[in-house]
């Protein structure tokens, strides 16, 4: 198989776009998408040492002040992990992230933990020395929320083992997803995850987490029943419903990086069942109806029914109509006919398949690995169905972008079902009430990426209710990815974070 794009699997020869790889959110400083990247190097540590931002606007660099020069040997010599700096060798790689774009953001240091005591000794070293620390699990974020240009870089990539009991699994916060899922799969159980495979469990989880089983089972953050997290103070701290039950509810939907770093989850696991699968396309003709028929059925199919709807501007012009669905009975069958049946027509081109746990793993994720790939992206949650009018804008926006030539996609993911349901010890996840989230998302770069964007927003203005925060991107306010949470949230970080530590423009103060 030839490299895919980050987004795509080849189904029968045919390119399906799915919603995945950036189901994850880990909170930075970075430049703003499009414009280009800093290219000046981050000099060794010298007497200057980084602040904290105070500018709610995106930076590539922290304010600095005099001060003594951080003892980095002295540091690295207490870790069981590394500590890289721009001249040490294997710095380049240790830095980068999954989208390309952000590679030329050079932090002052990356720490690479190999426990928990190293993310501690880390965030007081970064406290002491007044730098700005980001943590990073996958390196997924949209915006590349986990660098920093003068600032520590926390990668907690190494801690990633797992264990399994009881129906309960133990996982660090750095594992990836596949090799979640594999594992898992050895004792006949599953999670509720995003479908790409290199995305970290933490970004994933802390941000909501959804894919295929959202509807049945939840988001991934739902079935969290315990997590260690390591506060601004360097504490550790083992949360759950019923040890510190505030900071445990915002952890499960507030995003990365607003409070703490977690470590580690303890994951309630659902069954690795056989899922049926049904993919069906329909001619731009009947696009509307598509759409109008869709929102049908995420409103009222059955919590065992699930299907994103992918709206992609193809490079003749014209637009792609289509519904990956499954169903968790093991029969798509029925749920097929049913979203045919609210389009009001049936598909042009019509598959249905069965497939087990890790086989269903592979075909959604594009094998067990993702290469690394730029894009831009950003996000709307719909608060109800869109009437004809906004369908209508949506449609336009893409096929716009169609018309210009610019590689673009609308995906619409289902909520509903379980996860409309507040799980057992509260969540922050602030969209539970809502239809759907839409991605919008485009391998472009510059101006043509951001102008599509820009206009799907604009289009679905009227039925949206804000952005999904694992979605999180430039030029907008960080509050809209958190409804009327957002009170709740601040007084979680008055407590766990009173002076701020963990602060970037992506995050709330």
């Amino acid at each position: 198989m030839s490299l895919l794009d980050r987004r795509t699997v080849l189904i029968a020869g045919v390119a399906v776009t799915l919603a995945g790889c950036g189901d994850s959110k880990e909170t930075g400083s970075t430049p703003t998408p499009g414009a280009t990247a800093p290219t000046s190097t981050t000099p060794p540590p010298s007497t200057t040492v980084p602040t904290t931002p105070t500018s709610s606007t995106p930076s590539t660099s922290a304010p600095t002040l005099t001060s003594t020069a951080p003892n980095w040997n002295t540091f690295a010599s207490s870790l069981k992990g590394r500590v890289y700096l721009p001249s040490t060798s294997g710095y380049a790689a240790a830095h980068q992230l999954f989208n390309p774009r952000w590679d030329s953001v050079r932090p002052t240091a990356v720490v690479k933990a190999a426990n928990p005591a190293d993310v501690q000794k880390a965030i007081n070293f970064a406290r002491t020395n007044k730098l700005v620390l980001v943590p990073k699990s996958g390196g997924h974020s949209y915006v590349g929320a986990s660098t920093i240009a003068n600032g520590l870089q926390l990668d907690v990539g190494a801690l990633k083992d797992m264990s399994y009991a009881n129906g309960v699994l133990t996982v660090g916060a750095g594992a990836r997803l596949y090799d979640v899922h594999a594992f898992l799969d050895r004792y006949g159980r599953s999670l509720p995850t995003g479908t790409c495979p290199t995305v970290g469990v933490a970004g994933l989880t802390l941000g909501g987490g959804m894919g295929i089983h959202t509807r049945t089972y939840g988001l991934t953050c739902d079935r969290v029943v315990s997590m260690s997290v390591i506060t601004a103070d360097g504490k550790a701290h083992n949360v759950s419903a019923s040890a510190e039950s505030d900071l445990f509810a915002a952890l499960r939907g507030s995003g990365g990086g607003n409070l703490g770093v977690v470590t580690s989850f303890q994951f309630a696991t659902i069954p690795a069942t056989k899922l049926g699968f049904f993919r069906l396309t329909w001619p731009e003709s009947q696009a509307a109806a598509v759409v109008g028929g869709w929102q049908q059925f995420a409103r009222s199919a059955p919590a065992t029914a699930w299907g994103n709807l992918h709206i992609d501007a193809k490079s003749n012009g014209t637009l792609s109509i289509r519904v990956l669905g499954v169903s968790t009975t093991g029969d798509a069958t029925a749920a097929a006919a049913q979203l045919e049946s609210f389009v009001g027509a049936k598909a042009s081109d019509r598959t249905l398949s069965v497939k087990s746990h890790l086989e269903a793993v592979r075909y959604l994720g594009g094998g067990t690995t993702s290469p690394r790939q730029g894009f831009l992206a950003g996000s709307d949650v719909l608060k109800g169905p869109m009437d004809a009018a906004t369908i209508t804008g949506l449609l336009g926006a893409v096929k716009a972008a169609a018309r210009a030539g610019t590689p673009a996609s609308a995906i619409l993911d289902p909520l509903g079902g379980q996860a409309s349901k507040e799980p057992a010890g509260g969540s922050l996840w602030p969209w539970r009430g809502a239809l759907a989230v839409v991605q919008w998302y485009s391998s472009a770069q510059g101006k043509p990426a951001q102008t599509f964007i820009a206009n799907g927003h604009r289009a679905v203005r009227s039925s949206s209710a804000g952005g999904y925060v694992n979605y999180v991107e430039t030029g907008r306010a960080v509050s809209s990815y958190y409804g009327g949470n957002v009170a709740k949230l601040q007084a979680a970080k008055k407590k766990y974070d009173p002076t701020n530590f963990f602060h970037t423009p992506y995050t709330l103060s």
